[in-house]
């Protein structure tokens, strides 16, 4: 039995997934701690782990970080990107180590395994000496050799003229990120950290082992990797999701017509940005939409819904996904692997922080359509779900996907990779 400390960033895309891995852990018969915000410790207690609040770090409403990082307000696209990561996952980094620091001294775990956004995981593992499995929840960013900077949703160059290309935005996203570097090192010095030649970005990603969502049929080919990286497919049990069924559940299973699903995720949640321009799109044609708002609790739109659409905060996965013809979303990783599983095409909407990335991926794939924007007009969304449903192609490598998907036991997997790491150390 090993003792395993789980860091959790507390968001719903990345707390799904990490329960998963958590109750994968526990039933190999480890024993598990987790560290997240207190929003979601109550659902890791359900799954039978003790968890780490966070207290040092500023515990944020996830539905409104703006009010614990103010400069965060009224921006969306490249500027809370830049923003997002310097005041919320990299100025926050050293007290969360010092509160895992706290966590080890009480009991020192054997292996810290943590989301890939988690700054102070690098933090404390390199303060306690102990290994780290990095659990990347989003498409891989590390930067690589041959490849264009991540987060901007581009495909590595194929010319001498691409190449230059990405030596330009190299440059630029180096000058643009210099605050975020900045504060990645001011953060490892408040950590009692020495100096490093290691970039924010480099650092987020275990040199150990990175066990990396999806699989190798999303990723572009590189080169080579930094470090030790496996695929280990959908991060899910596939055991239920506890979800209930709204009350048009049983209505919708009768409609016969096909069922598109509209997503807005769980994260910049404003429904004028995807559900209304999805309305417009679809309202008249012959399927039926169920919407997901997003948020726990919320199921109301500001806005009228046409007749074929019924809306729900949250959906059940497990019983939705294999009804669903197409998929409308804003590019979240985890529900679109989920769709993905089920063979179900995508339209993407991304807009913002990983999402440009995953909707890319997924183009790049054959299995849907880029809209290449977070805010879509409602002719861009009709035109995208007609080639979907006039062409085979698209569900075909839908498919595809989804069968290299069902190969994996994503959870067993993280699982097993960690076990060997601590193995070969012994």
């Amino acid at each position: 039995m090993a003792e395993v400390m789980l860091a959790v960033m507390p968001f719903s895309g990345h707390v799904a997934p990490m329960r998963a891995v958590a109750r994968a852990f526990a039933a190999a018969g480890h024993r598990v701690r987790v560290y997240t915000g207190s929003a979601h410790a109550e659902a890791f207690r359900a799954d039978g782990a003790e968890t780490v609040p966070w207290v040092r770090a500023p515990d944020f409403d996830e539905n409104d970080p703006a009010r614990t990082f103010p400069r965060l307000r009224g921006r969306k696209g490249p500027r809370q990107m830049i923003v997002n990561v310097e005041d919320l996952f990299v100025r926050t980094g050293a007290a969360q180590c010092a509160d895992l620091t706290a966590a080890f001294d009480t009991r020192p775990w054997d292996v810290l395994v943590a989301d890939s956004l988690s700054l102070g995981a690098h933090l404390a593992a390199e303060r306690t000496g102990t290994p780290r499995v990095t659990v990347s929840l989003v498409p891989l960013a590390t930067p690589s050799p041959g490849a264009p900077p991540p987060g901007l949703g581009l495909r590595p160059a194929a010319s001498a003229l691409g190449r230059l290309r990405d030596r330009a935005l190299w440059a630029a996203i180096s000058a643009a990120s210099r605050p975020i570097q900045r504060a990645f090192h001011e953060q490892r010095a408040l950590a009692g950290l020495p100096p490093t030649a290691l970039t924010f970005q480099e650092a987020l990603y275990s040199r150990d082992l990175v066990c990396a969502s999806g699989v190798e049929q999303l990723e572009y080919p590189r080169p080579e990797w930094p470090g030790r990286i496996v695929w280990v497919g959908e991060l899910a049990d596939h055991a239920g999701s506890g979800i209930p069924e709204p009350a048009w559940w049983p209505e919708s299973v009768a409609d016969p017509r096909p069922l598109v699903h509209v997503t807005q995720g769980t994260q910049n949640v404003d429904p004028d940005d995807l559900i209304r321009p999805t309305f417009a799109a679809l309202g008249r044609q012959q399927v039926q939409l169920a919407v997901a708002t997003g948020v726990r609790g919320n199921s109301a739109l500001p806005f009228p819904a046409p007749a074929n659409a019924r809306v729900a905060d949250l959906l059940p996965y497990d019983r939705l996904l294999p009804r669903v013809d197409v998929m409308v979303t804003n590019g979240g990783w985890g529900g679109v692997l989920a769709a993905l599983r089920h063979g179900v095409p995508l339209v993407i909407a991304g807009g913002d922080l990983d999402k440009p990335e995953v909707a890319a991926r997924v183009a790049w794939s054959g299995a849907g359509v880029n809209l290449r924007t977070g805010t879509p007009s409602p002719r861009a969304i009709l035109r995208a779900w007609r080639r979907i449903s006039d062409g085979a192609d698209y569900r075909a490598a839908a498919e595809r996907i989804g069968a290299a998907l069902r190969r994996h036991d994503g959870p067993g997997e993280v699982v097993e990779h960690t076990e060997a790491l601590l193995a070969a150390r012994r």
